[in-house]
């Protein structure tokens, strides 16, 4: 990281000039209304700037010039190597705007810049990197057909495709879904979320000057009920492709179904069991890590190991542990590069957070850190939550807090814990902390979730697929299969 103390990023703060348009046609364009909404920093509460707030008319502007740049070909019919050059390029305008994109993630969300300039930018910047180097490396297939016949199964674009994203991870989880679809050709319209739209905005800016031609790439801004329903119900939409919350995702497939019945991707959220054994191979190394799942990025994370499972012979050593880890974090402004825990996202979601604290310590479970009242401070802060005693079928354990709120929930065996693990709506992240190899592939295989960590947590790498299960969505971000939802097969059968 280039700037290591906070009065350097105050500067760079000062000397910064904050996206103000969204991004369609290559510029920065304001909504045809004039309508506005206000962008407040859950760093101090204070407003950074007014950014359009797109009308369906907006909406349908954006999407239909994404249309008109998909059928000319100025992207879609240039060389699968081109694309990828384009890629690449854009790559290393993030990496040389690195301070820059880790400053804006700060300010909309509240991660801690170290946090954002060394996790959320190195996946960001990698994983278009990535994309950009598979681009002339993808076959299509010609398989045995009949002796005076050719078959050709082609992979093509499927035209222009709509992302919703989240605000817990402005970057990575846009960078989940567009660097794959721009890659197979595809024209993209990006909905950022209201709270943290900067970092995209000036991330598409950097895509236009690093060659991706106009219209290819449309940021637009606004709400979730208006503009974002007003893009999924668009008919010229061929793919929708959505990342959030599980209300909003089941009422994406309704918008389909209103519309084109346009293919809907979701990954939802998440409930995640971190399953801790006697036999971990490194117990402080797992005690360290449960303690980091549920409080990076402040617990606001789908797969934020937000369920404890620890057997019964471990669990007060496990409490104890968690209990002085979270207790040592450093709270503080997220543009101090030694803070290690910040603010939530905005002071709806901080109050949403304290009142389900304030729910558990009504119940039998124990409170044994935290407390259901805000921090003393500029901000949206919360102290991180620790529950013990609680019950599978708890609200601790079964809702998605989306916060610093971990249940610690006991057992005596190892079916036990597949029980317990598996009692969820949801199934997304899923962790188990073993020596016995047996046991590890055993229970992996038995725990209902897309992604399962042994002896580690929120590993993984571009090569390998992001998703979940159940009410966590389906269809995978990330590898060489987060393509085939940008792509549709088309069989050609020759005689001979």
């Amino acid at each position: 990281m280039n700037l290591t103390q906070l009065d350097d990023w105050l500067k760079l703060r000062d000397d910064t000039n904050l996206p103000s348009g969204m991004w369609i046609d290559g510029r920065s364009v304001s909504a045809e209304d004039g309508a506005t909404s206000p962008l407040v920093s859950p760093r101090d509460g204070e407003v950074l700037t007014r950014l359009p707030a797109a009308s369906a008319g907006d909406v349908a502007r954006a999407v239909s010039s994404a249309r008109a740049a998909f059928d000319s070909g100025i992207w879609s019919r240039v060389s699968p190597r081109e694309r990828g050059l384009v890629l690449i390029r854009w790559a290393e305008l993030l990496e040389e705007h690195r301070d820059e994109m880790a400053l804006l993630i700060a300010l909309e969300m509240g991660k801690p810049v170290s946090v954002a300039w060394n996790v959320e930018l190195k996946t960001t910047i990698g994983l278009i990197r990535w994309y950009g180097e598979l681009a002339d490396k993808l076959m299509d297939e010609s398989p045995r057909g009949k002796g005076d016949a050719l078959a050709l199964v082609t992979r093509e674009p499927v035209g222009v495709v709509a992302a919703i994203t989240p605000w817990n991870f402005p970057m990575t989880l846009s960078t989940f879904k567009m660097p794959a679809a721009l890659v197979a050709g595809n024209t993209v319209v990006l909905k950022p979320a209201s709270q943290s739209p900067l970092s995209v905005l000036r991330a598409a800016q950097l895509a236009t000057e690093a060659g991706l031609p106009d219209g290819v790439l449309q940021v637009i801004t606004g709400s979730g009920p208006v503009t974002g329903a007003a893009l999924a119900t668009d008919n010229n939409v061929a793919t929708l492709t959505f990342t959030g919350s599980t209300d909003v995702g089941k009422q994406l497939l309704h918008y389909s179904a209103e519309s084109n019945a346009k293919p809907v991707w979701l990954e939802l959220g998440g409930k995640s069991p971190n399953i801790i054994f006697p036999d971990a191979p490194d117990m402080a190394e797992a005690i360290k890590t449960a303690g980091w799942a549920i409080a990076f990025n402040s617990g606001q994370m789908c797969t934020a190991g937000s369920r404890l499972l620890v057997h019964r012979d471990v669990h007060d050593e496990v409490v104890t542990g968690v209990t002085d880890y979270l207790r040592a974090l450093k709270v503080g402004d997220p543009l101090d590069p030694e803070t290690d825990f910040g603010p939530l996202a905005s002071r709806r979601h901080r109050d949403d957070v304290l009142a389900e604290i304030s729910k558990g310590v009504q119940t039998q479970a124990k409170l044994v850190l935290g407390s259901d009242q805000p921090l003393d401070r500029a901000g949206w802060f919360v102290e991180p939550a620790i529950f013990t005693g609680v019950k599978a079928d708890d609200r601790l354990a079964q809702h998605e807090i989306f916060g610093p709120v971990v249940s610690i929930l006991a057992f005596d065996d190892e079916d036990e814990a597949i029980a317990i693990a598996n009692n969820s709506a949801y199934g997304l992240g899923s962790a188990v902390w073993t020596s016995n190899l047996s046991r590890a592939t055993q229970i992996s295989r038995r725990l209902d979730a897309g992604l399962v960590w042994v002896n580690c947590f929120e590993e993984g790498d571009y090569s390998v697929p992001f998703g979940g299960r159940k009410l966590s969505g389906h269809g995978g971000d990330k590898s060489v299969h987060g393509l085939e939802k940008f792509t549709t097969t088309k069989t050609t059968w020759m005689a001979v």
